[in-house]
């Protein structure tokens, strides 16, 4: 199993859980009738309950007016879904249908076929936190904050991230159309033609000033490599300073979390402490060499940081290695841990929870920065491509609060 560390976009009781979860795969009813090939190992009072399960299945499967609709597959979803979801973790701990679990794994190892966009949710509701630089969904003019609100004319309003990402993702060269409601409530409806989604786990562009503006879009399973290939080509480009860009980020694996924390931190460095269930404190700490240790630097977050990004801003703000900005992280402090179910079906759940390295609790909390920024609309970000672009003069007074404020921190007037 893999450890990951993911909102979302983003995206870990165990045993029992499973077990719970184990015995609606095989059939509650084998539970009334004794059956199982193994005991339930939970406590008597709640393996009798388990009846009322089997009770519910029954009513629904002998007497919903539609029998055609009475489908086995989707009911086991949705009773595994709503047993993952009623632990409090909505959105980080989840169950994940076996096509759901195929996108996702594809995402995490860079690549998927879609419109190319990250998902977030915010006030109740699902939004684009950011479309992929290159891909179909930005050059037909989709924005960070944009609401989907209807896919091919159906209402999306009240869908979860994981219900538009199903309805929006698709085989290369098919189309979708989305009703779109932008930040300021303008709308428009845009047909999509979807691709094949090279996801870049690490853009970058020199700005003025010999300014790298460095964004980490999320912890891929190629964003350790990728990272140390930005850095070498930076340290060639003889950049004075570094912004890093973790707004949006939803998270990724452990290990790229580690081993890009180790590129700026020093060795022996305690990046996260992880608390598992009996109370256990396991620390973590860079190893090696790294690329870009002393270079002075400023850290970019907001409400979309999730996970291994705010973690990994958690630790640099614990070094003091450099001002964080911007506006406290999401705040998802739980480690996901995969377990598969058959079919390819997964749970994604929390199985311990991080802390940082003085190791205070950031569940619910995120990680405050040292200097507040809010960003008035997330479509007023700039990408590295786009900032690259502007003159030093348009660069201090663009839209983007957030990085004019890390430009300034870093010395350009």
């Amino acid at each position: 199993m893999r450890d990951i560390l993911r909102l979302r976009l983003p995206i870990w009781f165990v045993m029992p859980l499973l077990m719970l979860t184990s015995v609606v795969m095989l059939g509650v009813g084998y539970l009334v009738a004794n059956q199982l090939s193994a005991p339930c190992t939970l406590s008597a009072p709640e393996c009798s309950k388990l009846t009322r399960l089997y009770t519910a299945w029954t009513i629904v499967s002998k007497n919903y007016v539609d029998p055609k609709s009475v489908n086995t597959d989707a009911m086991i979803d949705g009773a595994i879904s709503g047993m993952v979801d009623s632990l409090g973790d909505r959105g980080h701990s989840r169950y994940i249908s076996p096509k759901d679990a195929a996108s996702e794994r594809e995402a995490l190892e860079g690549s998927f076929e879609g419109i190319g966009a990250y998902l977030s949710e915010r006030d109740g509701y699902v939004i684009i936190a950011a479309p992929i630089e290159g891909s179909p969904a930005a050059a037909a003019g989709i924005l960070p904050g944009d609401r989907v609100t209807k896919v091919d004319g159906v209402d999306v309003r009240t869908a979860t991230v994981v219900e538009l990402q199903r309805k929006v993702r698709g085989p290369g060269g098919t189309q979708v159309v989305l009703d779109i409601t932008h930040e300021d409530g303008t709308t428009m409806i845009v047909t999509i033609t979807r691709a094949t989604i090279d996801i870049p786990s690490v853009t970058w562009k020199m700005l003025p000033g010999g300014i790298a503006y460095l964004h980490l879009n999320q912890f891929s399973a190629k964003a350790s490599n990728d990272m140390q290939t930005a850095l070498t080509a930076i340290n060639a480009a003889n950049a004075k300073s570094i912004v890093l860009d973790l707004r949006n980020n939803p998270g990724g694996y452990v290990d790229q979390l580690m081993n890009v924390a180790g590129q700026f931190l020093p060795a022996d460095t305690t990046v996260l402490i992880e608390s598992s269930r009996d109370g256990t404190q396991t620390p973590y700490k860079t190893e090696g060499t790294g690329l870009a240790r002393d270079i002075p630097m400023v850290v970019l977050i907001n409400n979309n940081s999730a996970s291994a990004a705010e973690i990994l801003a958690g630790a640099l703000q614990s070094a003091k290695r450099g001002v964080i900005i911007g506006e406290a992280t999401f705040g998802t402090a739980t480690v996901l841990r995969s377990f598969p179910l058959d079919a390819g079906a997964e749970i994604r759940l929390g199985t311990t929870q991080w802390l940082t390295p003085e190791g205070k609790v950031v569940r619910g909390k995120g990680i405050t920065p040292d200097v507040e920024v809010r960003l008035r609309n997330l479509s007023n970000m700039l990408t590295p491509t786009v900032a690259a672009k502007l003159s030093q003069a348009d660069l201090l007074k663009s839209t983007d609060t957030q990085l004019v404020r890390a430009l300034q921190e870093l010395g350009l007037k």
